[in-house]
Protein backbone atom coordinates (compact mmCIF):
# COMPACT_ATOMS: atom_id res chain seq x y z
CA UNK A 1 0.00 0.00 0.00
CA UNK A 2 1.48 3.71 -0.86
CA UNK A 3 1.04 7.10 0.74
CA UNK A 4 -0.83 8.17 -1.54
CA UNK A 5 -3.64 5.23 -1.48
CA UNK A 6 -3.58 6.19 2.69
CA UNK A 7 -4.38 9.63 1.83
CA UNK A 8 -6.98 9.16 -1.03
CA UNK A 9 -8.46 6.84 1.15
CA UNK A 10 -8.81 9.64 3.96
CA UNK A 11 -9.89 12.26 1.30
CA UNK A 12 -12.65 9.63 0.14
CA UNK A 13 -13.85 9.88 3.90
CA UNK A 14 -13.73 13.64 3.87
CA UNK A 15 -10.85 14.26 6.24
CA UNK A 16 -6.89 14.66 6.42
CA UNK A 17 -4.14 11.65 6.96
CA UNK A 18 -2.82 11.32 10.32
CA UNK A 19 0.78 10.64 9.94
CA UNK A 20 2.58 9.14 13.06
CA UNK A 21 6.11 9.01 13.28
CA UNK A 22 8.81 7.01 15.66
CA UNK A 23 12.54 6.07 15.34
CA UNK A 24 13.24 2.38 15.11
CA UNK A 25 14.92 0.81 17.93
CA UNK A 26 12.68 3.00 20.34
CA UNK A 27 12.26 2.47 23.11
CA UNK A 28 13.50 -0.79 21.93
CA UNK A 29 13.85 -3.01 18.82
CA UNK A 30 10.27 -4.87 19.69
CA UNK A 31 9.02 -1.75 21.68
CA UNK A 32 9.13 0.02 18.07
CA UNK A 33 6.96 -2.54 16.62
CA UNK A 34 4.18 -2.60 19.67
CA UNK A 35 4.48 1.18 19.50
CA UNK A 36 3.70 1.83 15.90
CA UNK A 37 1.46 -1.13 15.85
CA UNK A 38 -0.41 0.89 18.54
CA UNK A 39 -0.52 3.68 17.01
CA UNK A 40 -2.46 1.93 13.17
CA UNK A 41 -5.09 0.11 15.57
CA UNK A 42 -5.51 3.79 17.61
CA UNK A 43 -5.87 5.80 13.90
CA UNK A 44 -2.88 6.32 12.28
CA UNK A 45 -3.22 5.99 8.20
CA UNK A 46 0.54 5.86 7.60
CA UNK A 47 3.40 5.35 9.94
CA UNK A 48 6.94 7.24 9.12
CA UNK A 49 9.95 4.73 11.07
CA UNK A 50 13.25 6.74 12.06
CA UNK A 51 16.65 5.34 10.48
CA UNK A 52 18.59 6.52 13.62
CA UNK A 53 21.50 8.74 12.76
CA UNK A 54 24.84 9.84 15.39
CA UNK A 55 24.35 12.82 14.13
CA UNK A 56 20.37 13.74 13.95
CA UNK A 57 21.15 17.71 13.50
CA UNK A 58 17.38 18.16 12.13
CA UNK A 59 16.15 16.63 14.97
CA UNK A 60 14.84 18.81 18.33
CA UNK A 61 15.93 17.26 21.64
CA UNK A 62 12.84 14.84 22.51
CA UNK A 63 13.62 12.97 19.01
CA UNK A 64 17.13 13.05 19.72
CA UNK A 65 17.00 11.56 22.99
CA UNK A 66 15.16 8.65 21.37
CA UNK A 67 17.79 8.21 18.56
CA UNK A 68 20.66 8.27 20.89
CA UNK A 69 18.42 5.22 23.15
CA UNK A 70 17.43 3.08 20.13
CA UNK A 71 21.62 3.50 19.25
CA UNK A 72 22.71 2.81 22.14
CA UNK A 73 20.32 -0.33 21.92
CA UNK A 74 22.41 -1.74 19.01
CA UNK A 75 19.34 -0.99 16.49
CA UNK A 76 20.99 -1.50 12.48
CA UNK A 77 20.03 -0.86 9.07
CA UNK A 78 18.99 -4.27 8.81
CA UNK A 79 16.69 -4.05 12.40
CA UNK A 80 14.75 -0.70 10.89
CA UNK A 81 14.25 -2.84 7.39
CA UNK A 82 12.53 -5.48 9.84
CA UNK A 83 10.87 -3.30 12.07
CA UNK A 84 9.38 -2.06 8.83
CA UNK A 85 8.38 -5.13 7.65
CA UNK A 86 6.68 -5.94 11.14
CA UNK A 87 4.67 -2.25 10.95
CA UNK A 88 3.75 -2.85 7.17
CA UNK A 89 2.01 -6.16 7.59
CA UNK A 90 -0.56 -4.12 9.84
CA UNK A 91 -1.63 -2.94 6.15
CA UNK A 92 -0.99 0.77 6.55
CA UNK A 93 1.80 2.41 4.52
CA UNK A 94 5.30 2.90 6.19
CA UNK A 95 7.89 4.68 5.10
CA UNK A 96 11.57 5.37 6.18
CA UNK A 97 12.40 8.97 7.19
CA UNK A 98 15.99 8.89 7.02
CA UNK A 99 19.08 11.40 6.45
CA UNK A 100 20.66 10.08 3.52
CA UNK A 101 24.03 9.40 4.42
CA UNK A 102 23.22 5.77 5.78
CA UNK A 103 21.33 4.92 2.16
CA UNK A 104 24.62 5.79 0.06
CA UNK A 105 26.17 3.87 2.40
CA UNK A 106 24.34 0.71 2.26
CA UNK A 107 24.09 1.58 -1.55
CA UNK A 108 20.64 3.45 -3.00
CA UNK A 109 19.48 0.47 -5.72
CA UNK A 110 20.57 -2.34 -2.65
CA UNK A 111 18.16 -0.10 0.12
CA UNK A 112 15.59 0.32 -1.98
CA UNK A 113 15.68 -3.04 -3.30
CA UNK A 114 15.09 -4.49 0.30
CA UNK A 115 13.23 -1.64 1.64
CA UNK A 116 10.39 -3.00 -1.35
CA UNK A 117 10.73 -6.57 -0.34
CA UNK A 118 10.33 -5.53 3.49
CA UNK A 119 7.10 -4.21 2.13
CA UNK A 120 7.89 -0.59 3.14
CA UNK A 121 6.40 2.26 1.09
CA UNK A 122 8.97 4.63 0.77
CA UNK A 123 11.60 6.98 2.41
CA UNK A 124 11.45 10.51 3.08
CA UNK A 125 14.52 12.16 2.82
CA UNK A 126 14.86 15.86 4.85
CA UNK A 127 18.60 16.29 3.58
CA UNK A 128 18.57 15.10 0.29
CA UNK A 129 17.72 17.76 -2.33
CA UNK A 130 16.13 16.87 -5.83
CA UNK A 131 19.64 17.95 -7.89
CA UNK A 132 21.44 14.98 -5.88
CA UNK A 133 19.03 12.60 -5.58
CA UNK A 134 19.54 11.06 -9.45
CA UNK A 135 20.07 7.68 -8.01
CA UNK A 136 17.50 7.80 -5.56
CA UNK A 137 14.93 8.99 -8.42
CA UNK A 138 16.43 5.96 -10.62
CA UNK A 139 16.04 3.48 -7.70
CA UNK A 140 12.36 4.40 -6.18
CA UNK A 141 11.01 4.34 -9.99
CA UNK A 142 12.63 0.91 -10.86
CA UNK A 143 11.33 -0.80 -7.52
CA UNK A 144 8.48 1.30 -7.05
CA UNK A 145 8.37 3.50 -4.22
CA UNK A 146 7.06 6.54 -2.73
CA UNK A 147 9.72 10.04 -2.45
CA UNK A 148 9.02 12.51 -0.11
CA UNK A 149 10.88 15.31 0.06
CA UNK A 150 10.15 18.39 1.99
CA UNK A 151 9.32 22.21 1.74
CA UNK A 152 9.81 24.98 3.92
CA UNK A 153 8.30 28.43 4.81
CA UNK A 154 11.81 29.57 3.26
CA UNK A 155 11.23 27.60 -0.45
CA UNK A 156 10.95 29.98 -2.97
CA UNK A 157 7.90 28.96 -5.59
CA UNK A 158 10.76 28.25 -7.73
CA UNK A 159 11.80 25.76 -5.10
CA UNK A 160 8.76 24.68 -4.35
CA UNK A 161 8.05 23.55 -8.48
CA UNK A 162 11.35 21.51 -8.30
CA UNK A 163 10.42 19.61 -4.92
CA UNK A 164 7.03 18.68 -5.88
CA UNK A 165 8.15 17.57 -9.11
CA UNK A 166 10.42 15.58 -7.71
CA UNK A 167 7.74 13.89 -4.81
CA UNK A 168 5.63 10.66 -4.91
CA UNK A 169 3.86 9.86 -2.27
CA UNK A 170 2.88 13.21 -0.89
CA UNK A 171 4.99 16.26 -0.28
CA UNK A 172 5.83 16.63 3.37
CA UNK A 173 5.42 20.85 4.44
CA UNK A 174 7.42 21.33 7.14
CA UNK A 175 5.65 24.76 8.95
CA UNK A 176 8.20 25.48 11.00
CA UNK A 177 12.16 27.18 10.63
CA UNK A 178 14.89 25.36 12.97
CA UNK A 179 14.69 21.63 14.40
CA UNK A 180 11.60 19.56 15.10
CA UNK A 181 9.71 19.54 18.28
CA UNK A 182 5.73 20.07 19.44
CA UNK A 183 4.77 23.11 20.14
CA UNK A 184 1.99 24.79 21.87
CA UNK A 185 0.52 25.98 18.68
CA UNK A 186 0.42 25.42 14.81
CA UNK A 187 2.64 28.31 12.92
CA UNK A 188 0.68 30.82 11.85
CA UNK A 189 2.86 30.52 8.36
CA UNK A 190 1.55 26.82 8.08
CA UNK A 191 -1.71 27.59 6.03
CA UNK A 192 0.09 30.07 3.67
CA UNK A 193 2.93 27.32 2.90
CA UNK A 194 0.37 24.53 2.05
CA UNK A 195 -1.61 27.30 -0.04
CA UNK A 196 1.33 28.20 -2.02
CA UNK A 197 2.75 24.55 -2.73
CA UNK A 198 -0.88 23.61 -3.87
CA UNK A 199 -0.85 26.72 -6.35
CA UNK A 200 2.96 25.64 -7.68
CA UNK A 201 2.19 22.14 -8.50
CA UNK A 202 -1.54 23.24 -10.41
CA UNK A 203 0.61 25.69 -12.19
CA UNK A 204 2.30 22.06 -13.60
CA UNK A 205 -0.42 19.97 -13.16
CA UNK A 206 0.48 17.82 -10.16
CA UNK A 207 -1.87 16.34 -7.47
CA UNK A 208 0.69 15.19 -4.87
CA UNK A 209 -0.95 15.61 -1.64
CA UNK A 210 0.27 17.90 1.16
CA UNK A 211 1.33 16.84 4.70
CA UNK A 212 2.02 19.15 7.29
CA UNK A 213 4.58 18.79 10.16
CA UNK A 214 6.55 19.71 12.95
CA UNK A 215 4.82 20.99 15.53
CA UNK A 216 1.42 19.27 16.12
CA UNK A 217 0.80 18.01 19.45
CA UNK A 218 -3.06 17.74 20.16
CA UNK A 219 -6.17 17.07 18.93
CA UNK A 220 -6.79 20.25 19.10
CA UNK A 221 -3.89 21.32 16.71
CA UNK A 222 -4.31 18.29 14.85
CA UNK A 223 -8.05 19.51 14.04
CA UNK A 224 -6.47 22.95 13.20
CA UNK A 225 -4.14 21.31 10.11
CA UNK A 226 -6.29 18.86 8.98
CA UNK A 227 -8.95 22.29 8.29
CA UNK A 228 -6.05 23.28 5.47
CA UNK A 229 -3.57 20.47 5.21
CA UNK A 230 -3.91 16.90 3.18
CA UNK A 231 -1.97 15.10 6.06
CA UNK A 232 -1.14 15.78 9.74
CA UNK A 233 1.80 14.74 10.46
CA UNK A 234 3.20 14.23 14.39
CA UNK A 235 6.23 13.19 15.74
CA UNK A 236 7.41 14.11 18.76
CA UNK A 237 4.63 13.84 20.65
CA UNK A 238 4.39 10.50 20.27
CA UNK A 239 7.81 10.02 20.90
CA UNK A 240 7.50 12.18 24.62
CA UNK A 241 4.67 9.78 25.66
CA UNK A 242 6.71 7.13 25.50
CA UNK A 243 9.90 8.79 26.96
CA UNK A 244 8.13 10.14 29.70
CA UNK A 245 6.64 6.60 30.57
CA UNK A 246 7.95 4.52 33.44
CA UNK A 247 8.03 1.33 31.30
CA UNK A 248 6.61 0.15 27.91
CA UNK A 249 2.81 -0.98 29.17
CA UNK A 250 2.46 2.50 30.38
CA UNK A 251 3.64 4.28 27.02
CA UNK A 252 1.92 1.70 24.89
CA UNK A 253 -1.41 3.12 26.97
CA UNK A 254 -0.23 7.00 26.57
CA UNK A 255 0.45 6.72 22.68
CA UNK A 256 -3.07 4.99 22.37
CA UNK A 257 -4.52 7.85 24.23
CA UNK A 258 -2.71 10.37 22.28
CA UNK A 259 -3.13 8.61 18.83
CA UNK A 260 -6.87 8.25 19.96
CA UNK A 261 -6.88 12.06 20.38
CA UNK A 262 -5.19 13.33 17.29
CA UNK A 263 -7.28 10.33 14.86
CA UNK A 264 -10.70 12.40 16.05
CA UNK A 265 -8.80 15.75 15.51
CA UNK A 266 -8.39 14.62 11.68
CA UNK A 267 -11.70 13.92 11.85
CA UNK A 268 -13.42 16.95 13.29
CA UNK A 269 -11.44 19.65 11.54
CA UNK A 270 -11.81 23.18 12.66
CA UNK A 271 -13.18 26.21 11.14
Amino acid sequence: MTARSAYDKARAEGRSALVGYLPAGFPSYEGAIEAAKVMVDAGCDVIELGLPYTDPMMDGPVIQDAVHQALLGGIRVADVLRTVEAVAATGVPTLVMTYWNPIDRYGVDAFARDLKSAGGAGLITPDLTPEEAGPWLEASDAHDLDRVFLVALSSTDERIDTITRACKGFVYAASLMGVTGARGAVDTGAPRLVERTRTVMERHGATVPVGLGLGVSNGAQAAEVAAFADGVIVGSAFVRRLLDAPDLPTGLKDLRVLTTELATGVRHPAG
